[in-house]
């Protein structure tokens, strides 16, 4: 089946085989993880667009639409990881959208191989003169926490099938037909930063591509 070149779905490749040489992964999927096909992708929700949460913007344009389909912990700290981690994968997409890696949101909620993962992705669609569109899926989301409970490893799945990049010079969309390219498994290990107020950040990230469990 014909993909697009460079494809929303393709970078997301470069950038885990990038991460694959760094050698860091531990790859053992987090406890309790859910692996039931979802039922149906939910709907586009932009109650958080406008939030600032920690005082950072993480607001992004009403066509690119990030939904995150999954519960909230009960455990505080976990539950704050991954609101977190969400903010993490926001913090991206606003990056691609006002194209720079350099924005607060970003260096507010990552850091290390975070960091370094982030820019990647943003710095990929920049050069390459694309941004994104469209309703990107979050879901099956697990949580495992540190013993010294200092770090949160968030463990969920991605759905892009109706998340494509577009063209910045002629706004075209480089649509494609779905496939097992369109999901991903992602690790995300959070990191409490000692100075902030319940902030959380995300110092590793780990993906699996094409990933079956996710469909």
């Amino acid at each position: 089946m014909k993909r697009r070149t460079l494809s929303i779905t393709a970078m997301f490749a470069t950038a885990t085989l990038l991460l694959t040489a760094c050698g860091e992964a531990d790859d053992k999927p987090g406890a309790g993880q859910d692996t039931e096909n979802p039922s149906k992708l939910a709907e586009p929700s932009g109650a958080a667009a406008q939030d600032k949460p920690d005082g950072v913007d993480v607001s992004l344009p009403s066509d690119m639409n990030l939904v995150f389909d999954w519960e909230k912990p009960k455990d505080k700290n976990e539950a704050a990881a991954m609101e977190d981690a969400a903010n993490y994968v926001r913090a991206i997409y606003q990056g691609v959208d006002k194209r720079t890696s350099e924005g607060a949101a970003v260096t507010a909620y990552s850091t290390g191989g975070g960091l370094s993962y982030a820019q990647t992705q943003i710095d990929v669609r920049v050069d390459g003169g694309w941004t994104a569109t469209g309703i990107r899926r979050h879901y099956q989301a697990t949580t495992r926490s540190a013993a010294n409970g200092t770090s949160v490893e968030i463990a969920f799945c991605v759905d892009s099938s109706r998340f494509y990049g577009k063209e910045i010079k002629t706004g075209k969309v480089l649509k494609s037909e779905p496939s097992i390219a369109d999901y991903d498994h992602f690790k995300i290990i959070m990191v409490r930063v000692p100075t902030g107020d319940g902030l959380w950040q995300a110092s590793r990230v780990y993906v699996e591509a094409k990933a079956a469990k996710c469909q």
